[in-house]
């Protein structure tokens, strides 16, 4: 990696000069890295067809992914979208700038591309100083899927998408860890009943306050290579997604038999040779003490945050010292731990070990 192509820029004190430096690589249709709250995305000009093409090229995309548009301003809206159904105004005067991610009905001024070719697009306005930055002193619209190769764990950090992407992205901006660290929550309002496609950011709970008749529907798509298979109205929707190199192994069911279950399975790992890695919470780290396997700590069990904003970095922590199998155990579903179990359930590729009895089952 090119070091000159990385920039260091404090969140708190941004230094406007190196922005726009990021900003010309945009209007010149280059690609730029940039810290947003919830993950590092990797963006262009949302009008310029031919840089939407190479974030495909770049992360592996497949084209029936589409890709979030960011907004500095309410205004640029009208660039991106056709219609804007009256709840809108009611749900971004509540939760934008924020993490939460609008389906509306596109534009036809904007590149099929970036909504795989759907009629609808995804929108959102980060709240995140440096990117909101960005995209005002670009003009632009930007559009940014998260800046990591398709379908592994995204990125929190910068040393997270220098891993991934490397010198294949003109700059990437260094704004330190993201605060959330799980992608914007997805809520669709071109249907009847506005529905949440995927948890994120924002959770059911705070949205169903302002939508009474708000609904969860994540999907679960299975990944081909055919390209005539039907393009997702949001990103994020494959049930192959934020996985690790390593197997994940993801448990469920009462933490009692859940941590026992987990001790058993890595017995039996151990035994064939595997090397074990495990996330976990601070307060279960006493019940895998072995020398033979590493422990990533995602926090307290009460915060859900911080499980949240720790659960890819760890995912990634553990692969670069080349753990074969990961096992993490499920927690609360209540507010972001909804998103948290997506993320969980999609990395261990719709499988979940169900750990009802202590019967042995492998």
């Amino acid at each position: 990696m090119n070091r000159k192509n990385i920039i260091k820029i404090n969140p708190s004190n941004i230094d406007i000069e190196k922005v726009k430096i990021a900003a010309k690589i945009i209007q010149k249709g280059g690609l730029v890295a940039f810290p947003t709250e919830t993950v590092y995305g990797i963006g262009a000009d949302t009008f310029n067809k031919n840089a939407i093409t190479k974030i495909y090229t770049v992360k592996r995309r497949p084209a029936n992914d589409p890709i979030i548009v960011h907004l500095s301003n309410f205004e640029q809206l009208n660039d991106v979208v056709l219609e804007i159904p009256p709840i809108t105004y009611k749900i971004v005067d509540k939760f934008w700038p924020g993490p939460l991610t609008l389906i509306l009905i596109k534009n036809p001024l904007v590149p099929s591309e970036v909504s795989a070719g759907l009629p609808t697009i995804a929108v959102r306005m980060p709240s995140h100083q440096i990117a909101r930055s960005l995209i005002e002193l670009s003009g632009k619209t930007i559009a940014a899927p998260s800046a990591n190769l398709f379908a592994k764990p995204s990125p929190t950090k910068a040393n997270h998408v220098i891993e991934d992407l490397g010198s294949e992205i003109d700059l990437i901006i260094d704004g330190g860890k993201a605060d959330i660290g799980i992608e914007s929550t997805v809520l669709d309002l071109t249907g009847d009943i506005p529905t949440i496609l995927r948890p994120g950011g924002i959770s059911f709970e705070n949205i169903k306050s302002i939508i009474p008749k708000l609904i969860v529907a994540p999907k679960y798509l299975s990944f081909s290579s055919d390209t005539n298979q039907e393009s997702s109205s949001s990103p994020g929707m494959l049930v192959k997604h934020y996985s690790p190199i390593a197997k994940l192994l993801l448990f469920q069911g009462h933490e009692c038999i859940v941590l026992e279950k987990m001790k058993r399975y890595i017995d039996t790992f151990l035994k064939q040779g595997k090397k074990i890695g495990i996330l976990c919470v601070n307060e279960e780290i006493k019940y895998f003490q072995s020398t033979d396997i590493i422990i990533y700590s995602l926090g307290s069990i009460k915060n859900l945050s911080s499980i949240a904003n720790s659960l890819f970095d760890g995912m990634r922590t553990l692969d670069n010292q080349g753990i074969n199998i990961i096992l993490v155990r499920s927690y609360s579903e209540e507010g972001i731990g909804l998103a948290i179990w997506d993320r969980l359930y999609r990395a261990a590729e719709g499988k979940v070990i169900k750990a009802d009895t202590l019967n042995p089952d492998i």
